[in-house]
């Protein structure tokens, strides 16, 4: 597959980082900004609404949260509270909505401010207080709660952020090496320890407790609390570069469908240097009890820059620095959909809309939907087609030919016969 277009769902007033998608709002969260330098770029938190539309999922800015000199560069979601990394800080802030009577669904589906005219002229306007909401009929608010440092190296920055399963911690890991857990909401460190030599890539906290940690120095690490259970090595049963060093970029669980108690660990592996004639990247699925390397392959010689799963486990997303996306099969690590230089610079974060809360509704007749940010500033929407629909008319016409040739048959055979 080559180039195609991708719709452009919103674009925002400064670079986009991060991305989280709530289901039972329906909310797209994303986030960045310019940071702490003086040249007018606005850092922020935009909320956007996700409808569908005359058939099609439209995002409108519903609320945009002023962040002042701090970009976020990572963000984590829990019911209503963000975690957001802004330089060597974690930031949590609550977010509510209230939707005022008198306005319903068919209301908005009337108004003539739909797409991207509303979008363009919406983003502009915030205010010097820091919050605003954009559509009418709606209450939101966004609250600060907490805030502490996460990352204590000679240039700090936090560069990863994850809550566990029941939301009641939060795990950060930044460029000093340390991964450090914290109560939430009061943020109260409960853990510490040196994970690895130079900067965290990415961390998975996992439903029973264990921690994934992968960094630059080239490892990565499975952990209960601070005690090391094991190492990763994707090599085992998988391609060797004697010459070539790879590391970790990224590490996600994932569940296994159709297995409620199952787990997949997912990991990225890319060259650790730029080479003129770059080796492919790879893809890893591992047992999650094990973590021992159930099957590799290669996802082309674009180097990786992001990774998700979807809430069922049924899909990967990947972002590259070039920009382009892709989908592929957990199970068997096939790719679906691909889409070169989508967004012409690094993808900075890529979310699937969950399959629970409004997703069914947003998703329509599509399989699946993944969304991609850039520094390009904009978000952008990769819907997957529904591969079930045809397969699944095929099987019903196979059959319904199948008892016809056999009633003839039969017929044929034993005159009598019906």
């Amino acid at each position: 597959m080559g180039r195609r277009r991708t719709p452009e769902l919103y674009r925002a007033p400064f670079p986009l980082y991060a991305l989280r998608v709530d289901p039972s709002a329906g909310l797209l969260i994303a986030a960045g900004g310019g940071g702490a330098a003086k040249t007018g770029i606005k850092n922020g938190v935009h909320f956007l609404q996700l409808e569908q539309i005359n058939g099609r999922l439209s995002a409108s800015l519903l609320h945009s949260h002023d962040t002042e000199t701090r970009a976020t560069m990572n963000l984590a979601l829990a019911g209503n509270i963000l975690a957001a990394g802004q330089d060597a800080h974690c930031q949590l802030l609550r977010f509510q909505i209230h939707q005022q009577k008198g306005k319903n669904k068919a209301e908005k589906a009337g108004s003539k401010e739909q797409g991207p005219r509303q979008r363009k002229g919406a983003a502009p306007a915030e205010k010097k207080s820091g919050a605003e909401t954009h559509q009418e009929g709606v209450e939101f608010s966004v609250e600060n709660l907490q805030e502490v440092q996460t990352d204590f190296s000679h240039d700090p920055l936090q560069k990863v952020v994850c809550f566990n399963h029941d939301n009641t911690l939060l795990a950060t890991g930044g460029t000093d090496g340390c991964i450090r857990v914290w109560k939430v909401p009061t943020l109260e460190k409960v853990l510490e320890f040196k994970a690895h030599e130079g900067e965290i890539e990415d961390l998975a906290l996992g439903p029973d407790g264990k921690l994934v940690t992968v960094g630059w120095d080239l490892k990565a690490s499975v952990w209960q609390k601070d005690q090391l259970v094991t190492q990763l090595h994707w090599q085992e049963n998988g391609p060797t570069f004697s010459n070539t060093p790879y590391r970790y970029q990224a590490c996600r669980f994932g569940q296994v469908p159709d297995q409620p108690a199952g787990l997949r660990l997912f990991t990225v592996q890319i060259p650790h240097k730029r080479l003129r004639q770059p080796p492919p990247c790879y893809l890893t699925a591992w047992d999650g009890s094990t973590f021992l390397p159930l099957r590799t392959r290669p996802c082309g010689h674009e180097v990786i820059s992001c990774l998700s799963v979807s809430e069922s486990g049924t899909f990967l997303g990947l972002g590259t620095v070039t920009g382009s996306v892709a989908i592929y099969i957990a199970f068997s690590l096939q790719r679906l959909y691909y889409v070169k230089e989508a967004h012409g610079i690094v993808v900075t974060d890529v979310a699937f809309l969950p399959e629970k809360g409004r997703g069914p509704e947003l998703l329509g007749s599509h399989e699946t939907a993944l969304f991609s940010v850039a520094v390009d500033s904009r978000c952008q929407l990769h819907l997957l087609p529904s591969r079930r629909s045809a397969p699944v008319r095929l099987l019903l016409l196979l059959c319904v030919g199948l008892i016809v040739m056999t009633i003839l048959l039969l017929q044929s055979a034993f005159p009598g016969f019906l």
